[in-house]
């Protein structure tokens, strides 16, 4: 087994146990289980030779995992921060990689509408000191999962999974019903997300100049 599938598999297993142990109401191994989950990711990133700024997105991502564990607004502010830096290096990397080919007005217009709706909806039932934060972390994540697909399915699977997710967060703090076991399916899709972001990154990277002059020179040497 290479180096970047086993590191992959270790991320996955990681994973695994930190949702069984959200499923078995396991507080304590969540704890110890949750800032391990994307240094797992990175290992796989960095030994896929990933670019630095999605390795920066993914440490910010770090980030704003272990501030989240403390229960206060002080806390929840910086971990959305944290996030939302980690977004900025996320558009960035999209603008420089993505195909502006892959643009879709009508995706642009849905995305638009489940921010406007999530904002208007959740606005009164939000702490006053945290709705405005909200808002505009909430444009930021938006754009984030719209810029996402221009890498491909992948990639745009993996920012509305993101999406999906810190509404699930938002829908909390506004104390409106969830789902049972709501930090499982938050920390489903919150993986899922940063792994196919990260895998939409990777499979979108140009081949390298290295290999291209070999097939190149390959190609030129076979008769036609």
């Amino acid at each position: 087994m290479s180096l970047p599938r086993a590191l992959r598999t270790g991320f996955l297993a990681v994973c695994a146990a930190d949702l069984v142990a959200l499923l078995a109401g396991a507080h304590t191994a969540h704890l110890v289980l949750k800032p391990l989950l994307v240094p797992a990711l990175l290992g796989y990133v960095v030994a896929r030779g990933g670019p630095r700024l999605l390795c920066g997105a993914l440490l910010l991502g770090w980030g704003g995992d272990v501030l989240l564990l403390f229960d206060n607004d002080a806390a929840f502010l910086a971990g959305m921060g944290s996030f939302a830096a980690g977004h900025v290096c996320y558009l960035v990397l999209f603008k420089r990689m993505g195909s502006p080919r892959a643009r879709s007005g009508l995706l642009a217009i849905g995305y638009g509408v489940v921010l406007a709706v999530t904002v208007v909806a959740l606005w009164p039932d939000l702490p006053a000191g945290l709705r405005g934060p909200v808002a505009g972390y909430s444009l930021l994540l938006t754009a984030m999962a719209y810029g996402a697909s221009r890498l491909g399915p992948t990639a745009g699977v993996g920012g509305a999974l993101f999406l999906l997710s810190d509404s699930l967060i938002a829908m909390g703090i506004a104390d409106w019903p969830t789902l049972p076991r709501p930090d499982f399916w938050i920390m489903l899709t919150y993986v899922a997300a940063q792994f196919l972001l990260a895998q939409g990154v990777l499979d979108a990277r140009p081949a390298p100049r290295a290999a291209y002059r070999e097939e190149s020179a390959e190609t030129r040497r076979t008769p036609h």
